[in-house]
């Protein structure tokens, strides 16, 4: 595996790891965290080499997505989603507005996050019910957006919102400080996930030069399904993966350290053996797939689209399962939560309903793999 992942975990170590718990317990957004990726330039992985980053693709995003919620499910979530927004910006953006955000990420440890889903179309987070009054070269939309992660935290939020061209979107750059923009940050009290302060925004009046549009007018379907689509849908199968991947490292653990009177583990009973190994299979299963399916991306393979999609659903089912299991093998110890399996089994149960949910991405991948329209 690729070095990005080894300085991931290396560096979830140090600058993840301290704050996991309490990012839970209190719902508080991993700021700390974000502060050193910015330092430790993980922030700029994707930014093209000539705008002072990285450079990396999928393979490398996924990796570091994949590496980071071995540790912390909600700091991943929020860093792969600034991942997808710089790549919308690289593919897309203009070069003003690139060196306008890439400078500003990479010297000042800004961030990026998506505002795409609304209350009316949930999961089909590409339908937008924005306003957006076009005069001259400005911009002014009224709206409000359900879910947006990193709320009031991250530094630019991409919004999707009509285009004047009948039937299409575009994708804007909207800048935390711009006037009428608020959240209610006080709506977000999650199942899991619960340091995403993915909370609902309002734009009242908000108003856009048109230099903050990302890529041509009416371009903003073409972003979603062949920059975003890839970006995030891919991210959301590392995120989880590792999420699996962390049950499977906490049950393990606790099975070989938990001793009987007689010295005897409780590793040693058959039923854990296999409640273990059916947890490695699924963890290490849904991890390899993503790995794969980023590989198949930035190859181009015919298959790329069915892998991408197998591995996010097959990723998220996968760390509901192995939570299943790990409370099984931590039995009364992770019933009263002396052990962290049951953050983790909150966190996994978001998988399953974020959009794109596991139930529309199921009829993706049919489509896909049937040569049909996928919306």
């Amino acid at each position: 595996m690729n070095h990005v992942y080894q300085e991931g975990k290396a560096f979830a170590k140090s600058y993840i790891l301290p704050y996991t718990e309490r990012t839970d317990k209190e719902s508080s957004f991993p700021e700390e965290s974000f502060k050193e990726l910015g330092e430790r330039g993980f922030l700029k992985l994707l930014i093209p080499e000539e705008y002072g980053g990285f450079g990396k693709g999928l393979e490398e995003h996924a990796q570091a997505c994949l590496a980071f919620a071995e540790t912390c499910s909600t700091t991943a979530l929020c860093y792969m989603m600034h991942n997808v927004a710089v790549m919308c910006l690289v593919t897309h953006g203009s070069e003003e507005l690139k060196k306008k955000i890439f400078a500003d990420i990479i010297e000042n440890g800004t961030f990026m996050a998506l505002a795409y889903s609304e209350f009316g179309t949930g999961t089909h987070f590409y339908i937008t019910e924005m306003t957006a009054k076009v005069n001259g070269d400005s911009t002014t939309f009224t709206g409000k957006k359900s879910m947006v992660t990193s709320a009031a935290y991250a530094s630019y939020y991409l919004v999707l919102a009509p285009s004047v061209e009948e039937g299409k979107i575009n994708n804007w750059v909207v800048p935390l400080e711009s006037e009428g923009l608020s959240f209610e940050t006080s709506e977000w009290n999650g199942l899991g996930m619960r340091g995403n302060s993915s909370c609902p925004m309002n734009l009242n009046q908000v108003t856009l030069h048109s230099s903050y549009r990302i890529g041509a007018e009416g371009s903003g379907e073409e972003q979603v399904f062949n920059v975003v689509a890839p970006f995030f849908i891919t991210g959301l199968g590392a995120v989880y993966s590792g999420t699996a991947m962390h049950m499977y490292e906490i049950a393990s653990s606790h099975a070989v350290n938990r001793k009987y009177p007689d010295g005897s583990s409780l590793s040693a009973i058959e039923t854990i053996q296999v409640h273990i190994g059916n947890m490695y299979k699924q963890a290490s299963a849904a991890k390899a797939i993503t790995l794969e399916a980023a590989r198949a991306g930035v190859t181009g393979e015919a298959d790329a689209l069915a892998k991408i999609l197998s591995a996010r659903i097959f990723a998220s089912e996968a760390a509901i399962e192995c939570g299943r299991l790990a409370m099984r093998v931590g039995g009364g110890k992770a019933y009263n939560k002396a052990l962290p399996l049951e953050r983790l089994l909150r966190d996994a149960y978001a998988g399953q309903i974020m959009a794109p949910s596991a139930d529309v991405l199921s009829v993706w991948l049919g489509k896909a793999l049937t040569g049909q329209m996928i919306p």
